[in-house]
């Protein structure tokens, strides 16, 4: 009677927990934090000794794409995020009527153009294909990266974190970006050989087996408050919560940006200030 008994509590206790979610449930001085793979996850990891030291235990999940993290986020799965820029944090709270706030940036994954049939922009022939991916916060900077090159223009009064390819009013290469395409396999393309340039974002070209810094034709430069600097985002009834603000104090501290400067050599860069 009493194994029957333990058996019947143990199930209900499971369904319970169950029903909770990993939303409802948390442990003491635990920071559930989301996060892409690479280099997020690996920088999370690098500080999670120093919360440690402050009796905070980092829990990373990590996540493939970028539809889940905020949607996590939002549905109080995790605590607080690690993969986005302000600008795709400000599209994706108007297209969800959202409130996520964005707590500081850590670092930039300067996004870059991949040729295996030219060795610059200004190489690439008249009516040229760039493939590009279904990610429409990295249109303005791909446009911005062409733009320094002199290879292309946009309307008078756009703003260039808001810029899309139909804003291009000087094309005098009738260059061709076809958007479209996950993220994540961009590196697969570019190294299928498809299109005469594809445009990577430097977290998927190094989880790729890129090497942003040497193989890419065009990179783009860190600056300061700039659109696409990589942030960590809360809910905004608990933007003030010590276990974050001491998760952000880390991610931002001369240590770990001198670490990621060293650690990935160019291809991530610690966010300017």
């Amino acid at each position: 009677m009493k194994k029957i008994l333990s058996f019947g509590s143990i199930l209900i206790l499971f369904i319970v927990l169950l029903f909770l979610g990993p939303g409802n449930y948390k442990a003491k001085n635990t920071l559930r934090v989301g996060a892409s793979n690479i280099p997020h996850a690996e920088i999370l990891r690098h500080v999670a000794p120093m919360l440690k030291k402050e009796g905070v235990k980092l829990d990373i999940v990590t996540f493939q794409d970028y539809v889940l993290p905020n949607r996590a986020l939002i549905g109080k799965q995790i605590d607080v995020n690690y993969f986005q820029t302000p600008a795709f944090l400000d599209q994706w709270n108007k297209e969800n009527n959202a409130n996520l706030v964005d707590l500081g940036a850590v670092h930039l994954e300067p996004i870059g153009i991949y040729s295996k049939k030219v060795k610059k922009l200004s190489d690439l022939k008249d009516g040229a294909k760039i493939l590009v991916s279904s990610n429409a916060p990295d249109y303005g900077r791909i446009i911005q990266l062409f733009q320094q090159h002199g290879l292309i223009g946009i309307k008078k009064g756009v703003k260039i974190s808001q810029a899309t390819f139909s804003d291009i009013n000087y094309n005098p290469k009738h260059l061709k970006f076809q958007t479209g395409y996950e993220p994540k396999i961009m590196p697969l393309i570019y190294n299928n050989g498809e299109g005469d340039a594809v445009a990577i974002n430097s977290n998927y070209a190094v989880q790729g087996g890129l090497q942003p810094y040497k193989q890419a034709i065009a990179l783009q430069k860190a600056q300061k408050d700039s659109p696409y600097n990589n942030i960590v985002a809360s809910r905004y009834g608990n933007r003030n919560n010590r276990e974050i603000k001491l998760l952000v104090k880390a991610l931002q501290s001369k240590s770990t940006q001198k670490w990621i400067k060293d650690k990935y050599k160019g291809a991530v860069l610690p966010a300017e200030r």
